[in-house]
């Protein structure tokens, strides 16, 4: 699978460059000043945030999914979930009807999706990147998904014709989560490989599922760390 840029590019003359200075409308030896000095401290900042907010829509898909995710172990030690498939859909709809609507109301501008197995191959997650206008706005949205573990109303399983994933339907969901940072939501949702309905199970197993926080954690803590500009690289523009 291509894992470039499966969802829409921006249009920019670089994806990842900023412009830290600032072009006051100041007339005279003040405008000079102003034109020719270097970013401040806050100009620096606020170009960080930018960055951070605009990541879902230009980094390439393998750097919000990367092909393995490690977790810790049952046993101790340190387990990977492979990456089964990312989705080219980021319609803010792959989600339970009331969630949808949550993150709708609250200007929800991409979902993003993969779904990964565990070292075992016993279990699925699909992991979702909601990006929200500001992080307000993303504990608005929070609000519309359930906590403590419930998958509903949550994201939708993401299921991938002839591989492992292929009967992952919403019906399979035991478990879910939602977690913030910013302006992004990280949400999961879970189930077993063998398709059996969440109906289905009896005492409920949160330990064979917590491995899906933590791998989206993970995600989330890649996606919303800010990187100070550096006016010397080639990826910032000051």
């Amino acid at each position: 699978m291509n894992t470039s840029r499966p969802w829409p590019t921006l249009v920019a003359a670089s994806a990842l460059t900023l412009v830290c200075a600032v072009a006051a409308g100041v007339a005279g030896g003040s405008a000079g000043t102003e034109l020719t000095r270097g970013p401040t401290a806050a100009e620096l900042r606020a170009a960080a945030a930018r960055e951070v907010a605009e990541r879902w829509r230009t980094w390439p898909a393998g750097r919000v999914f990367p092909a393995t995710l490690a977790y810790s172990a049952e046993q101790g030690g340190e387990e990977h979930a492979r990456r089964v498939g990312i989705s080219p859909d980021t319609s803010c709809a792959h989600a339970d009807p009331a969630a949808a609507e949550g993150l709708r109301l609250a200007g929800c501008k991409g979902l993003l999706r993969a779904t990964y197995i565990d070292a075992l191959q016993g279990v699925l997650v699909t992991v979702g990147v909601a990006a929200l206008p500001d992080e307000p706005r993303a504990a608005r949205a929070r609000a519309a998904f359930a906590e403590g573990g419930e998958p509903v109303p949550g994201l939708l399983p993401l299921a991938f014709p002839g591989t492992v994933a292929e009967r992952f339907t919403p019906a399979v969901r035991q478990a879910g989560s939602v977690g913030q940072a910013g302006p992004y939501l990280v949400l999961t949702t879970a189930g077993e490989v063998d398709g059996r309905p969440g109906s289905a199970v009896g005492e409920p197993r949160p330990a064979v599922f917590s491995f899906a926080v933590e791998i989206s954690e993970r995600v989330l803590a890649t996606l919303s760390t800010p990187a100070m500009p550096d006016c010397g690289g080639e990826e910032w523009q000051c």
